[in-house]
């Protein structure tokens, strides 16, 4: 798949619940870390501080569990963007095996009125770069 950023994840004793695995909270936060990074690696020769972005709607699968000592490989990229949205896609694995996947609606905002805009071509170009 082209675009595809990957960001490293350790499991730590922080990471994990009662139930002895990766809290499902802990996923939104990585999620949130993933996008962060990816944006901060997009933006890195074209910062783009105008604008943020902020999350419209998570969607989350479980497929399997992380433990405690885990290194997890998230892969992430860009969806569907239009208007003001742009779709971000991410999978969390450990070694090959799928363990969750999300799709995350996120909404660009203007950083001075935090009022939604829409997404123009200088960030569609950083959004979807060519190889």
């Amino acid at each position: 798949m082209d675009n595809v950023f990957e960001f490293k994840i350790n499991v730590t004793t922080a990471d994990i619940d009662d139930l002895n695995h990766v809290n499902n909270v802990v996923y939104v936060k990585w999620m949130d870390e993933v996008a962060f990074h990816h944006w901060a690696f997009l933006t890195k020769e074209i910062p783009l501080p105008e604008y943020i972005w902020v999350v419209a709607r998570h969607e989350i699968d479980y497929k399997g569990q992380a433990l405690l000592g885990d290194e997890l490989v998230a892969k992430t990229w860009v969806g569907e963007t239009k208007g003001f949205t742009s779709m971000r896609l991410i999978e969390f694995y450990k070694d090959d095996v799928l363990l969750a996947k999300s799709k995350t609606t996120w909404a660009m905002l203007d950083a001075e009125t935090y009022k939604p805009t829409r997404i123009r071509e200088n960030v569609l170009k950083v959004l979807s770069p060519q190889k």
